[in-house]
């Protein structure tokens, strides 16, 4: 075998497609179902946060009647899979990855499925395979239930009582709005954000970013790529009516918001207070992003977005005793999951070392990490530029053509 791809979702098949393009040998293994993590590890509302014709895959391209929609998690699914049903890739679904090795020029490949020796390994594995929980969170007493988005799927399995939900990015103001509107009492953990708003000037704020060339930004072009890779994702939600979903929103909704949440101590949550800085920072970043795209358009400023509306003094400390908060979703992020790599290419914080896809290790690649290539990167629409170089390079690799 010369190429084996691990995941079969955008990226893993978008790296199948180019390398049949190249006439390159490869297998792509999936442990579950193509498309596995939209099928199983997604909330029951959960949308696309980037606007259906926004969705392509090298070759496929959305041709529903919703463009300016948002597809479901079922939709994207579907997407998927018509796409590897489209280009006849190679998965071998229902087979794990346990182990890949250095194996003399290549690599020993060990599955669920049996073993396989490969000149070539193709990561596409996601970002997201574990979510990211912090250590204090053992300090909860138990009698609160503990939720990641994982183990979130909708309102009616939260039980009664009030909320925590601890992370303001696209993941945890998504969660927090649907939570306060099925009546519960909500308060929301915020630390460092990105707040964006739906629309720009009548148009979704991601034509902006396509159009104006800010998503086709090279990783070699930014200045500090180590924090640009871990930016959240910014407060967008995609729904019929477009709404935009920030903090103020949120409040206006009757969420309370609150600080960081930096430690747990005797039973009782203890929040940064710096909630305005965290906020104004935020704005300030909107801002600018919405003046530049007006710069780029040729177009007179318009007025701005109100600031956010912090509430004069946010509470500091939380007593999980008194039973004001039954359950709390750690939207915190989540982290890849190399534990099955035997190839010394990960550092010590667990990310992967790789240079535009190129990982520290002859013949092994990675694709669909945050701005691997390009700030686009971990979007539908960023995989295939991302895909035909990285396989243009396996391609061109000696261990390859030889």
């Amino acid at each position: 075998m010369t190429t084996v791809v691990v995941g079969a979702g955008h990226a893993g098949l978008a790296a199948s497609h180019f390398l049949t393009g190249r006439s390159i040998e490869h297998v792509v293994l999936e442990r579950g179902e193509v498309a596995n993590s939209w099928r199983r590890e997604r909330w029951d509302s959960l949308r696309l946060l980037t606007p259906n014709w926004l969705s392509r895959l090298p070759g496929h391209h959305y041709s529903g009647p919703d463009p300016d929609g948002y597809m479901t998690s079922g939709e994207v699914a579907e997407f998927i899979e018509h796409f590897a049903g489209v280009t006849r890739a190679p998965v071998r679904t229902g087979t794990a990855v346990t182990a890949i090795r250095r194996a003399g020029t290549g690599y020993h490949v060990v599955t669920s499925g049996g073993e396989l020796s490969c000149r070539s390994v193709v990561l596409a594995t996601g970002a997201c395979n574990v979510p990211v929980v912090p250590a204090f969170a053992a300090a909860v007493p138990a009698g609160v239930r503990q939720l990641t988005p994982f183990g979130y799927r909708g309102p009616e399995e939260i039980g009664e009582g009030g909320v925590l939900v601890v992370g303001a990015s696209a993941t945890g103001v998504q969660i927090a709005a649907e939570l306060r509107r099925s009546g519960r009492p909500v308060i929301l953990s915020v630390g460092e954000h990105v707040r964006m708003p739906r629309l720009h000037r009548d148009r979704d704020v991601l034509w902006w970013m396509d159009a104006s060339g800010v998503w086709d930004q090279r990783y070699d072009e930014v200045d500090d790529l180590t924090r640009a890779r871990r930016l959240p994702s910014p407060q967008l939600a995609g729904t019929p009516e477009r709404a935009t979903l920030d903090l103020n929103a949120l409040t206006g909704l009757g969420v309370e918001l609150v600080g960081r949440l930096a430690a747990v101590r005797d039973d009782v949550l203890l929040f940064s207070g710096g909630l305005r800085n965290v906020c104004s920072l935020a704005d300030l970043k909107m801002r600018r992003l919405l003046a530049g795209f007006d710069e780029w358009a040729g177009l007179r400023p318009e007025a701005e977005l109100p600031p956010t509306r912090v509430p004069p003094a946010a509470r500091l400390r939380l007593d999980l005793g008194r039973g004001e908060i039954a359950t709390i979703v750690w939207a915190t992020g989540f982290r890849p999951d190399y534990s099955w790599l035997d190839v010394p290419v990960v550092d010590e914080k667990g990310r992967l070392r790789h240079e535009g896809g190129v990982v520290d290790s002859p013949g092994l690649y990675a694709l669909g990490l945050p701005l691997l290539r390009r700030r686009r990167s971990t979007f539908l629409s960023g995989i295939e530029d991302d895909a035909r170089e990285v396989i243009g390079h396996l391609a061109a690799a000696p261990a390859v053509r030889g």
